[in-house]
């Protein structure tokens, strides 16, 4: 929440990060427990393509 400069946790999930996993371009570290206190969340090979085409010097 903190990269893209947002406060309010529950607009965060369901406008930013809940569409993203739905799209298939995030997904969870632990998909079976989604409060877990390690979760992360991981891009997927299409958030990857996406990312390198918004940031192609990398």
């Amino acid at each position: 929440m903190s990269a893209v400069n947002l406060k309010h946790r529950p607009n965060f999930l369901e406008y930013t990060l809940n569409p993203a996993i739905e799209g298939g371009w995030v997904r969870m570290l632990y998909p079976e427990s989604p409060r877990h206190p390690r979760q992360k969340y991981l891009l997927t090979v299409k958030g990857m393509g996406l990312y390198n085409k918004m940031n192609p010097t990398n």
